[in-house]
């Protein structure tokens, strides 16, 4: 058949050889099944804009991860402690992020499986256990991140108890629901705007703290102290810990399959063109949002006498004084509660992926997300009643390490995968990009074992 052709094709990985345990039955088997190739595109003759706006969306519901409360208390304390040295870490860390994010879209799209899917027909069930554990812990801990930054950011707000928040925070898990029942791209425009929310807060903190420009340059050029100073490196690894999220890959495999693309050649090309440009672009905003944080605490902080500032109710209490705008605090909690809040769905579609990937287990959504939500908040519960607010921020810390624990269990099984021939077919990664992100793949796992044995021993 022609490549150019406009009859469907199967997945070029779909060779039972390919994937040594896939069963027959798997073969027409859909990643979030009731929103696959939910989203049409318009005709080929029509703009590249238009066909690229008919692929923007996944890449930012991506993005989530990248900004969540557990990235926040590592950039606060960044800046707050050195300034502006480690803008070169976040922007290190998310070039990682970007070229990882876009082998997951090439993966999806290219064999019509999301990760959990390929590790299922690609591992032996009993290794498939293993992921399927690690991967379910990895979403309780990013999901007890979103709780403690809803809760506190409640808390700041509106002085909700954080135990009070975090049992509000449940009601999100509804409000998501609702929104995939009305359509994919609902879903999408509610988090375009939640992220739109943040950067408006960070941008207007950003103005107010006037940072000089040319320290912001600097920031953004390595320094050989980020080495040699212990206690840098270890907030810079903190940085690259949290910020590459092991589910995300899990999330965007499986997400980019809602458009519905044409399955030849040239259309899973295309389609792998642009969902790189949206999560790329995606991605850029993550950067933008985590160097501001980095900036306005190095701002406040950094050269004000408030090195020590590294919790989250702290920042909030000072930054309004400090920066001189009455308003600050409140846009600081207000971007938390956004990205608290806009977490949430991350959350709720990888657990179910997972679960569906890996056991081929269905169960309605309401009570698995209930089931996620109900598991993240009972460790809250448990120290907010023994050790009061001040526990909440190590917890926080601890949910950080978990998914660095999580993390080699997602990225080396992407790169076996789409750097394999016979399962990507004639989309296999060059051997440059897999030289290339093998490279990433030691580096971050290096970076966070390392954050590990400090943390342990």
């Amino acid at each position: 058949m022609p490549q150019d052709s406009q009859a469907p094709a199967p997945p070029f990985s779909s060779k039972k050889s390919a994937w040594r345990f896939a069963k027959t039955a798997d073969a027409d088997g859909q990643s979030l099944p009731e929103v696959f190739a939910s989203i049409k595109l318009p005709a080929a003759n029509t703009s590249w804009i238009k066909r690229f706006l008919a692929f923007v969306g996944p890449g930012y519901m991506v993005s989530v991860g990248y900004m969540d409360p557990g990235n926040w208390a590592t950039d606060l304390q960044g800046g707050a402690q050195f300034g502006y040295t480690l803008l070169a870490v976040i922007l290190l860390s998310n070039l990682m992020a970007i070229l990882l994010q876009a082998l997951s879209a090439r993966l999806g799209i290219a064999t019509g499986r999301d990760l959990a899917q390929a590790c299922r027909d690609h591992f032996p069930p009993a290794i498939n256990i293993v992921l399927w554990l690690a991967c379910e812990l990895s979403i309780i801990a990013c999901d007890l991140a979103e709780v403690i930054g809803t809760a506190i950011a409640l808390q700041l707000l509106f002085g909700i108890p954080i135990l009070g928040g975090a049992i509000i925070s449940v009601l999100d898990a509804f409000f998501v629901l609702f929104l995939m029942n009305r359509g994919f791209r609902y879903l999408e425009a509610f988090i375009i705007a939640l992220l739109s929310i943040i950067a408006i807060c960070f941008g207007a903190q950003m103005i107010a703290a006037a940072p000089p420009l040319a320290q912001l340059v600097k920031g953004f050029i390595p320094s050989p102290e980020i080495i040699t100073n212990s206690q840098m490196l270890y907030i810079a690894i903190g940085i690259v810990g949290a910020t590459v999220m092991p589910h995300n890959l899990y999330l965007h495999s499986s997400i980019v399959q809602t458009r519905a693309f044409e399955h030849t050649l040239s259309g899973r090309k295309e389609a792998i063109r642009w969902a790189t440009w949206d999560s790329t672009i995606a991605l850029m905003l993550a950067l933008f949002i985590n160097a501001a944080i980095l900036i306005v605490a190095a701002a406040a902080f950094h050269t004000t006498g408030h090195q020590n500032v590294a919790e989250i109710e702290d920042a909030y209490r000072l930054l309004s004084p400090v920066l001189g705008l009455g308003i600050a605090s409140t846009l600081f909690a207000v971007a938390l509660l956004a990205a608290g809040t806009n977490s949430t769905v991350t959350g709720t579609l990888a657990g179910q992926i997972i679960m569906e990937g890996f056991l081929r287990l269905k169960i309605p959504h309401w009570m698995q997300r209930l089931l996620t939500r109900g598991l993240a908040i009972i460790p809250v519960v448990m120290v907010t009643a023994l050790y009061g607010n001040k526990g909440i921020g190590n917890l926080l810390m601890l949910s950080q390490v978990i998914l660095s624990i999580q993390l080699p269990f997602a990225v080396i099984p992407l790169i076996l995968f789409v750097s394999d021939n016979q399962k990507m077919g004639e989309l296999v990664i060059s051997r440059k990009t897999a030289i290339l992100a093998w490279s990433v793949a030691s580096i971050i796992l290096v970076l966070n074992f390392k954050l590990l044995y400090d943390t342990f021993f």
